[in-house]
């Protein structure tokens, strides 16, 4: 009985996961809409805010990622069935590859709260929110989040030479 009971432990143990990036220290009601309310009070604030990549740029020494914010869940994947929050600019330090941050693909990060920056959707004016992100994580496509190759087995093997 003893050692079922430490067989299922370790399996439901080996089922949990950790957030991709560090939740431990940020404030969780400080949202991209609340930074913009407030934005002297948000600023220096750690955060981890996620959503849908609607464009990226690279500069010299950074990329910029326009985010279409959403709330994130517990393992921070931004959650696509709440109502979207208002987007961001998720900034980073060196060069992400545009053909794998593409236009569409979610992504979290967690860092400070660094200010505003005017731009515009479309044609009209837009003050974005802006993380400096010291983490942040391109979450896997949906299709292969879905289909996981996950193989497990229990058994004894025995292979015999020919």
């Amino acid at each position: 009985m003893r050692i079922a009971i430490t067989f299922l432990t370790v399996l439901l143990g080996g089922c949990a996961t950790t957030p991709p990036i560090d939740l431990s220290s940020v404030d969780k009601t400080l949202t991209p809409d609340r930074a913009i309310a407030d934005v002297e009070s948000a600023r220096g604030h750690r955060v981890a805010w996620g959503g849908v990549i609607v464009n990226l740029r690279n500069l010299k020494d950074t990329t910029e990622i326009e985010v279409l914010g959403y709330p994130l869940a517990s393992d921070a994947r931004p959650d696509l069935g709440a109502p979207p929050q208002r987007r961001f600019l998720l900034i980073r330090e060196g060069y992400l590859e545009t053909a794998d941050y593409r236009n569409g693909r979610l992504v979290s990060g967690a860092g400070t709260v660094t200010g505003t920056r005017n731009g515009k959707v479309g044609d009209a004016p837009y003050v974005y929110p802006v993380l400096q992100a010291e983490q942040a994580h391109l979450w896997p496509l949906d299709e292969e989040r879905r289909n996981p190759n996950v193989n497990f087995g229990i058994g004894i093997g025995v292979i015999f030479g020919r």
